[in-house]
């Protein structure tokens, strides 16, 4: 489970360190793609795997599982820890999610996103009061 919020800066060569608490959990790699709200979500192999199973089982018509499928693994980057801890995000990558000089690393259960910092804190401002009510929704359960 990722959990937390960290701030980095970006290297002249698009490289952000991945938090060291989570560095073991990552020594095979991760996978790291375009995710929703113009953030990176990046998974273990182990939990992108899963990810691929859902999406080829899933009971949709083929012609759209071959664009979603399209879409999502042409944009996905298998990506390796440096010897610092730290992945090269691929231009296009940095470039979707508007993550220049600083990048802000967040626990999302079974993944980490990445974030502009000024995209993560509007992110933040606006969902505080949705995600009490989503929980008090539970709770009624």
């Amino acid at each position: 489970m990722f959990l937390g919020e960290f701030q980095y800066k970006i290297d002249d060569k698009g490289r952000v360190p991945i938090p060291p608490r989570y560095r073991k959990e990552l020594v095979d790699g991760l996978v790291v793609m375009p995710g929703p709200e113009k953030c990176l979500s990046a998974y273990t192999p182990e939990e992108w795997s899963k990810q691929a199973e859902r999406i080829t089982s899933a009971s949709i018509a083929p012609s759209k599982l071959r664009r979603l499928s399209r879409a999502l693994f042409a944009t996905a980057f298998s990506l390796s820890l440096d010897g610092q801890g730290r992945i090269a995000l691929p231009q296009q990558l940095r470039q979707y999610a508007g993550i220049d000089d600083e990048a802000v690393v967040v626990g999302a259960n079974t993944c980490l996103e990445l974030w502009n910092r000024d995209l993560w804190g509007a992110e933040k401002e606006t969902s505080q009061d949705q995600v009490w009510q989503i929980i008090e929704g539970l709770e009624e359960r």
